[in-house]
Order: structure tokens, then sequence, then C-alpha cells
């Protein structure tokens, strides 16, 4: 069916249809765009909440996240940051695929609209003029046939009357004549008009609307088809990137399935543990005997002091069974351990250290904590130490890196004097140099605490055990005390001394062995040159393709391995360019990771 047949009288509501249609797909745009704000807003939303629950830097937060259930969190939250990210791919898809193109289709369309109903109203003004002179050619002829008429009639009137001269008959003839002469004028005039009209009318009716409005009916189908269109990628913008967000989804449930609850209960007992063994059963106290209190050889303070039972007063056991029972605050109960104990103290010549000890838990309770951690139990004082040996030992080797770094300039500048002064580094050398020295001593004291908590220190030389054992012969009381005191601080917190400094200095040789790189590096393995490099920047080293040379230094995780061609010729390679073959067995050989 054709709007050019059908509706051939029915232009003004074809003008009002086709505004209306695009009215809908303004409409459906508008709807579209909201759309893409709502995705925009919620992926943000989605993006503020992950932002939201992520584990701080630095803060206890982070340690949390090593338990799997908390790992699985973090997952599901960087999941969410991807989800989000799929929402912000909907809007953005949306707005380039229907709002901008509809946007543009609509402009089009609404000129197009515009030449339509434009080529319509002229051809209605054609045919209305032609409609106007068809009647003014007709009015004007039947008025000169109304005056041919009135015109006969006289004439007729005038020849009847005998009274009227020749000249006035002849005279009525004559204007008869022309009358007649103009209304015959007047219809070939009207005819000839009329056909025109007729021809003008057909081809209007027939032609140039049916024409018009097969272009408007075209248009508004196209209209039609292009918002369906819209409509089926309004549907797949969202099914695309239903397998990714399906992705994210299995990603969460496969974190959510890898949470191990057994390796959760294995971190918290490495977290807490203190390593320490619990209390033994506590013995009867006989008071019908002298009041003397005695504690179970089995208890946590059966220590150094075994045998000693006067010295047992002050020892560990109470400590440890404060978590468990209520200290009997009784003065009766405590004035003979009290006054005994002070007697013992004031008898007793205590070493420099235990004071040192009485001073350390003073400190405790002001609210410092040691530098050797001697305030936490063993096992998280271990904890503590390697840590903290870890720590130095990485800044260690970055300000070695830095002296390596400075020392390759300082040669750069002795062969080529133009680029710079040699002696402006040397202090910067200096201040580097001094800066590893001191990392050295503090790493080896923790490297000293550490090995007295593992029990890993070398054994003492026959004479020191036996000036040892002489001067504890000498002052028993004084080392038990001091070795109490030690154990138990007086907040009732762990600590342990480091009372030799010689144990200090027998690591010393070993840390001085370990960062000494006086002599050149020993090749450690072999490689070969997968690939030609032209090293051009300072450190590097030229190789070409099947070269084979050694390996001095491993790749530390930069990627970069360090070679060596011969005595004289060494730098850095990529590793990507050599497969290397290690030596195990060779001597200097360190493997990074």
């Amino acid at each position: 069916m054709s709007w050019g047949t059908e509706l051939w009288d029915q232009f003004d509501n074809l003008e009002k249809h086709t505004q209306w249609g695009i009215d809908i797909l303004e409409k459906y745009i508008k709807f579209v765009k909201e759309r893409t704000e709502i995705e925009l807003s919620y992926a943000k939303q989605l993006r503020n909440l992950a932002k939201k629950y992520q584990p701080k830097k630095n803060s206890k937060e982070e340690e949390e996240y090593r338990y799997t259930a908390c790992k699985a969190f973090l997952s599901t939250l960087n999941e969410m940051n991807d989800y989000a990210g799929q929402h912000e791919v909907i809007s953005e898809n949306m707005t380039s695929n229907i709002t901008v193109e509809l946007a543009r289709y609509v402009q089009e369309l609404k000129q197009e609209r515009k030449s339509y109903f434009h080529d319509g109203r002229k051809a209605q003004q054609h045919i209305e003029i032609c409609w106007k002179q068809l009647e003014s050619s007709k009015r004007r002829f039947e008025r000169d046939c109304k005056e041919a008429d009135r015109a006969q009639q006289y004439f007729e009137k005038m020849d009847a009357d005998i009274n009227v001269t020749k000249a006035d008959v002849e005279k009525a003839r004559q204007q008869a004549q022309v009358r007649h002469q103009m209304a015959e004028d007047s219809k070939a005039d009207y005819s000839s008009i009329l056909q025109k009209f007729n021809h003008e009318q057909h081809e209007y009716y027939h032609t140039h609307i049916p024409n018009i409005f097969q272009k408007i009916q075209e248009m508004e189908e196209r209209r039609i088809v292009r918002i369906g269109d819209s409509m089926k990628t309004y549907a797949e913008v969202d099914r695309q990137v239903i397998p990714i967000i399906g992705k994210c989804l299995d990603e969460i449930v496969k974190a959510a399935e890898s949470i191990d609850q057994k390796n959760d209960s294995q971190l918290v007992i490495e977290a807490y543990k203190s390593g320490f063994e619990p209390p033994g059963d506590i013995e009867f106290e006989d008071y019908t005997q002298p009041m003397k209190r005695t504690v179970s050889d089995n208890s946590l303070s059966n220590s150094r002091g075994e045998g000693k039972p006067e010295l047992k007063f002050g020892g560990k056991s109470k400590g440890k069974l404060w978590p468990f029972i209520k200290k009997n605050k009784s003065p009766k109960q405590q004035k003979e351990p009290l006054s005994h104990r002070f007697n013992e103290f004031m008898t007793s010549k205590p070493k420099i250290h235990c004071f040192r000890s009485l001073k350390r838990g003073l400190s405790l309770k002001l609210g410092a904590t040691p530098e050797d951690f001697s305030n936490l139990p063993p096992e998280q004082r271990r904890k503590k130490l390697q840590q903290k040996v870890d720590e130095l030992n990485k800044e260690i080797q970055k300000e070695m890196d830095q002296r390596d770094a400075i020392t390759k300039m300082k040669d750069v500048y002795l062969k080529n004097p133009q680029m710079g002064d040699p002696a402006s580094l040397d202090h910067k050398l200096t201040e580097v140099s001094q800066n590893i020295e001191k990392l050295r001593l503090e790493s080896q004291k923790f490297e000293a605490w550490l090995a007295e908590v593992e029990g890993r220190l070398p054994a003492r030389s026959e004479q020191a055990r036996r000036q040892s054992g002489m001067f504890d012969a000498q002052n028993p009381a004084t080392v038990n005390n001091c070795a109490q005191d030690r154990e138990s601080s007086p907040d009732g917190s762990y600590t342990e001394e480091q009372s030799q400094e010689g144990e200090v200095k027998v690591l010393a040789t070993d840390f001085d062995d370990e960062f000494d790189e006086e002599e050149p590096l020993p090749a450690i393995g072999t490689c070969k040159a997968l690939y030609t490099f032209e090293g051009q920047n300072e450190g590097t080293i030229s190789v070409v393709e099947g070269e084979t040379l050694y390996v001095i230094e491993e790749d530390k995780g930069d990627g970069w391995t360090r070679i060596r061609r011969n005595e004289d010729e060494e730098g850095y390679v990529p590793t990507s360019y050599v497969e290397v073959y290690l030596d195990k067995n060779a001597k200097g050989a360190k493997t990074y990771i």
C-alpha cells in the first residue's frame, strides 16, 4: 500500500505523523543517554566501594590479608573493579553506537522531511495558482457573455424603433458584434485555461503528490527500521559484556573456593605462638611446715635457677600463672617471700646488665619498644628480628648498587674528563660507603640477636667456659637473679639481654666476607648470545649472536645479566638476549630470586 494513492488528500496529517515519529526517536535517544549515565554512575559507585574496602598500605589491615579468606575478599574487590569496568564499556558503546549515531540520523531526517514537505507545499501553491487563473477566466467569460447578450438586446431594440436614425442602429449593431467577439475570446481563453488546469491537477494528484508521499513513506519506514536496529544494538551491547562479567563472577567463585581454613588456622599459630611451654602441675603447699612456698619442678620457672628453691619466689612460674589465676594479694601470704627476696637481692652482687633489665622493663611500662624486641615472646621475637635483618640486607644491597653506579660514573669521568669532574663524586662515594658500614654493623647486631633466639651462636672456647664457670661459682645468686630478671621483666613481658659483645664480633668476619667485593667476581657459568646487542650505554657490553661469554652475576630481577669477555672487558646485557648455563658448583655463585 502506498501513501501516495491512499493518502493523497492527507498532507497535513502526514506532516503531523512524521513529526511525531521524529519525537519518538528523540525520546529513545534521551532514554539511552540516561541509561549510559546510570551505567557510569553505577560503575563509579562500584569502584568507590572496592576502593573503600581495599587494605591501606603500611597498616594492620595489610597484614590481615595473609589469610586466605581475606585474600579471597581482596580478589573479590579486584574483580568488582573489572565488573565496574564492563559497565563503563556498556556506557561507552551505547553512547558511540546508539546515542551519537541516532542524534546524527535525526538531524539528517529532519532535513530530508523538511525538503519533502517543502516540495509538497510548492506543488500545492502551484495548483492553487492554476485554480485561481481558472476562476478568473471563468468569471471573465461569464461577464463577457452577459455584456454580449445585453448589447444584442439593445441592437434589436434600436433596430425595431422607427424613430431611431440609421446611424444609431448601425452603431448598436457594431457594439453588439464587438461584445459578441469579446465573449468568444473569453470562451476560448477559459477553455484553454481549463484544459491546462485539468492537466496540472492530474499531474498533482497522480504524479507529484504520490511521488512526494512515497518518499515520505520510505523516509518513515527507514526511521522505523533504524530505531529497531538501535534496540538490537542496545541488547547486543549488554550481551557483549556478559562473558567478561561471567569471568569476573567465576573468578570470585574461584577465590571463594581457594579459602583454606586449615591454612588460616596455621597462620594464626604462626602469628601468635609464644614458644613457651604450658605450666606444669602446682605442688601441694603444706602450711603446717615453716612458711616457705615451693613451686613444682615442672613449671615454667624451672630455668637456670634449678636446684635453688630459695630463688624461685621471683621466678617465672608466677608470671606465667597470671593469665590463668588471679594473684592472691593477701599481705600475710606475701610478706615472707618478699622479705626473703629483698634480703637475697641486698646480699648478692648483681651484674650491671641486671639493672639494664630493670631499666628496660621500666621503659616498656612507659610505652617504648626495645630495639631487640625483647618484650615479645621468643617465636614472635624471632620473626621480628628476621624481618628486620631482611630489611637491612635490602637496604645494604640498595646502597651497594648505588655505590657501584657512582663508581662506574667516576670511571666514565676519568676516561672522559669533559663529561664531568671525578673528584665531585668522592664525597658522595664516601657517604654511601659510610652508610653501608653503618647498615652492616646494624645488620650484624640484629643477626647476633637472631642467632641468640634461634640458639645458633658459635660455641665459646674452653678457656671462656672455664672463666665463666669460675665466675658462676663465685657469684651463683647473682647469675641466677640476673637470669630471672632477664626472663621476666618488671611489667611481666619477656626480655632477653645481649650482654656479651664478643658474641657480636663472632659474626663480624662472616659479614665482612659476605659483603667484600674488593676482588673481581668469579665466573658462575657461561652464556650464549641469542641475538646481537650493541652496548652503547655506560656499563653495558656489546655481544654478537652465537658468541660465548662468562657469567659473573645473575639477573637480580631488573632484566640485566652481568657477563665477562676477558679480564678487562665486562658489563651488562639484557637477560632475554642470552641463554645462561650456570655452574652450580662455581665458587661465589649467587642466585637472585
